[in-house]
């Protein structure tokens, strides 16, 4: 006997959790300090987690070991806008720390390798 399906669940998505669910309606909170090579790191190893979204928890165990704030989101299947909500939360806490990687110095264009590049495709 075939049971219907329940309206939330979709076969190939799986179960449908609207973003803003996911942040509390949290949605324009500008982190300009989390980037995406921002490396992330738990301050509180064993320590359990304040807040009960698995969400959260599995932020903390990522952040076992340096992750970027890219790596977060892609683990976790979010865009980037979420994750960094989530990751703020975790940092206003003081259960995560980050730290930005400096800019890089000097010029960041080299017009040798742009143009060996160049030639390449156009030789294909």
């Amino acid at each position: 006997m075939n049971e219907p399906r329940e309206h939330w669940y979709e076969e190939d998505s799986g179960p449908l959790v609207r973003l803003f669910a996911v942040t509390g309606g949290r949605g324009g909170v500008q982190r300009p300090e989390l980037t995406l090579t921002t490396q992330l790191v738990d301050v509180q190893r064993g320590a359990s987690v304040r807040r009960t979204e698995p969400e959260y928890a599995a932020i903390v165990r990522m952040c076992r070991t340096p992750i970027s704030v890219a790596e977060v989101a892609a683990h976790l299947h979010l865009p980037l806008a979420v994750t960094k909500v989530l990751i703020g939360d975790l940092i206003d806490e003081g259960r995560v720390v980050y730290r930005t990687p400096p800019p890089p110095t000097g010029s960041t264009s080299d017009m040798g390798l742009l143009t060996a590049v160049l030639e390449g495709i156009r030789s294909l």
